[in-house]
């Protein structure tokens, strides 16, 4: 895809600031620029690369001066970070704007798509499924009976979504992803074994979720496993059977989140974080990478340490920790004075 600097610059309600009909065609960083490309200067640390820069056109913010002659053709904005962030969506929308039914595919009768839609090769489309508009769903997606998707759902290549799951608006499923597996429910009988708990729920994502690749969510057992709108997993994450995150939650590859704990709005937590079953955690927290979570968490708290400690605590406790064979020694010393 080829777009002139005039073209840019209307996207991005800009100002160009040299040639506009200059095209690009590729993305780069702005030390590594050559001709045909796209690059952006945000960071006042490389601001002496714009002097240098073979890139065709670079974005930057309306305030900069040069302080030299500059080759590139530049266009200003308001904020370049956030315009080059846009265009990158933009692009993405472009390039993936995928529509119609590849062969083969199996279609259940009774299941009904909107306006736009896309439909990869070797996918399967259940009983009663339900999908909204602008929907691209990619080969070899599994989409079970009775799943409900929203408008504008984007289901990478490989992902499953078994029966009875809800999808909402605007959601980005990943590759591998799979949502609505039975959660892990067993009981012992008298003789200590186990017995399989049917897992009758669901998963329900609201809108503006993304999922990484290789994650897997599953059903409740009764009821729903609940992603609230606005939540952002990695890759590679376990959420158990019954757990619901509030919105706008953020969580890092790795980490395992066991059943029926209930994650508050606005959290970011760190990668390989584990966090046990039945607690409540509340809002705004923050665990750091490779804590582990047994208790309830109030609101505010930012967390580390397995078991987890106040941030502020663990970092002081550390201290001593590292001190500990010096300490041990000079305590054996004081013993053996007396």
């Amino acid at each position: 895809m080829v777009f002139t600097a005039g073209q840019i610059a209307g996207i991005l309600e800009g100002e160009v600031d040299g040639n506009p009909e200059i095209a690009v065609h590729k993305l780069a960083k702005i030390e590594e620029g050559e001709k045909g490309s796209l690059t952006f200067l945000a960071n006042p640390k490389y601001t002496s690369f714009i002097y240098t820069t073979k890139a065709s056109i670079t974005i930057v913010n309306k305030d900069f001066i040069p302080e030299q002659n500059v080759e590139t053709t530049l266009i200003k904005v308001e904020d370049a970070y956030e315009s080059f962030s846009k265009l990158l969506e933009y692009y993405n929308q472009v390039k993936s704007n995928k529509t119609g039914i590849e062969n083969p595919v199996y279609q259940s009768d009774t299941a009904t798509y909107g306006a736009n839609f896309y439909l990869g090769a070797f996918s399967y489309l259940g009983n009663n499924v339900k999908i909204g508009n602008n929907v691209k769903i990619y080969p070899n997606v599994y989409i079970g009976d009775n799943v409900t998707i929203a408008d504008n759902v984007i289901i990478f290549a490989g992902a499953k979504i078994y029966s009875e799951s809800i999808i909402g608006n605007n959601c980005v499923v990943h590759s591998g992803v799979i949502i609505g597996a039975d959660g892990f429910g067993f009981t012992p009988d008298k003789n200590g074994e186990f017995k399989k708990v049917p897992q009758t729920g669901n998963v329900v994502l609201e809108d503006n979720v993304d999922v990484g690749a290789g994650t897997t969510i599953d059903r409740a057992t009764l009821g729903s496993t609940i992603l609230r709108k606005g939540v952002k997993l990695d890759n590679q994450i376990q959420i158990a059977h019954n757990v619901e995150i509030g919105e706008h939650t953020v969580i890092a590859a790795q980490t395992g989140i066991a059943g029926s704990a209930k994650i508050g709005k606005r959290c970011m937590i760190g990668g390989q974080v584990g966090i046990v079953g039945h607690i409540t955690i509340g809002d705004n927290v923050k665990i750091q990478a490779q804590s582990g979570i047994g208790r309830n968490v109030k609101d505010n708290e930012v967390l580390q340490g397995s078991p987890a400690l106040n941030y502020g605590d663990y970092n002081k406790s550390y201290v001593h920790f590292k001190n500990l064979p010096r300490i041990v020694t000079r305590i054996d010393q004081l013993e053996k004075r007396d």
